[in-house]
């Protein structure tokens, strides 16, 4: 199997087909826009499978828009003829954050059958590997394993994964993201891998960046303490954080004066759906130790550390929000 079909559609490619969606939805006699979306469909077959997993999951959302609060105000205005404009907005969104939670949903599910080793999201999971080395998974994590004579090698499909190495070896310890290969050397270190970059981080011990290689066309050799972000074409030393890149590990997450819409962010990885804060609030600062077991709990005790108010709209639609 192949790393497209193991992965499945791209998630701008996602985003894509639910945008086509909507607009059929609120243009459905518009012949012109259906021969459109059609060539759309038929430009790849990464467009296709989008569309056909979001028009699956949107029947099985529509049978439970009756539960989502958002969808019953949309709805009530329009039957009573007010601000149609707009509750047509809000229902278009509503159905635009629950095909996106159950789409994810659904391909991560598809990853975690496909895969080695992964986790659900707010998930963590320990390893111990053949060789001795442990690997922990934090949330919505995947990974596959390809253990021989030759080389250990473990692919991050997706999420961040803490190495231990074990006993040295003959041979080496790799671990290969989208942006490049590294090499554990000895000690732990933690591979982070986003949409436009890998974050390297040695927490002990040494570890070799083999690709990309630095400008002299050498391995970078990164050091305990130091961090780097690296891309398909070039790894830098990363600005130091303001949060704790390991604390996940003990189920914590760790902040020093980190902006509150960085903190929910990362604090969004471990429960689904969508988790914000107001403009007026994302700049208010953060510091503390806080425990991931359970976000909701974690929400209120920064609504009693902040001048913050906390507003579910729907269970997957939270945010917070400046207090007057």
């Amino acid at each position: 199997m192949d790393n497209a079909a193991r992965s499945g559609p791209d998630p701008q490619v996602v985003k894509q087909a639910i945008a086509w969606a909507l607009r059929l939805r609120n243009n459905r006699a518009n012949v012109r826009l259906h021969a459109q979306c059609v060539r759309w469909r038929e430009a790849h077959d990464d467009h296709e499978l989008a569309w056909q997993r979001v028009q699956a999951l949107q029947q099985e959302l529509s049978s439970q828009m009756a539960a989502i609060p958002g969808a019953r105000v949309a709805l009530e205005n329009v039957s009573q003829g007010v601000g149609r404009r707009q509750a047509l907005k809000m229902l278009s969104g509503v159905i635009l954050v629950g095909s996106a939670a159950w789409l994810s949903r659904d391909l991560t599910g598809w990853q975690r059958w496909t895969s080695d080793l992964a986790t659900a999201t707010g998930e963590r999971r320990s390893v111990q590997l053949p060789d001795g080395a442990r690997l922990q998974l934090n949330t919505d994590s995947a990974v596959d394993l390809d253990f021989n004579a030759q080389q250990r090698l473990i692919t991050l499909v997706r999420g961040e994964i803490l190495v231990t190495c074990g006993a040295p070896s003959s041979a080496p310890l790799l671990v290969q993201t989208r942006h490049g290969l590294f090499e554990g050397i000895d000690g732990r270190f933690a591979v982070r891998q986003d949409s436009d970059c890998t974050r390297l981080s040695v927490v002990s011990g040494n570890v070799a960046i083999h690709s990309p290689h630095s400008a002299d066309g050498l391995s970078t050799q990164v050091h305990a303490g130091e961090s780097y972000l690296v891309h398909h074409t070039h790894a830098t030393l990363a600005p130091p954080l303001d949060m704790d890149m390991g604390a996940w590990v003990d189920g914590l997450i760790v902040t020093r004066n980190m902006r509150l819409a960085a903190f929910l962010s990362e604090v969004g990885r471990y429960r689904p759906g969508y988790l914000g804060c107001s403009a007026e609030a994302s700049d208010l600062r953060l510091s503390g130790v806080f425990r991931l077991e359970d976000t909701d709990k974690l929400l209120a005790i920064v609504a009693q550390t902040l001048p913050v108010e906390v507003r579910y709209r729907t269970r997957w639609w939270v945010s917070l929000e400046r207090s007057a």
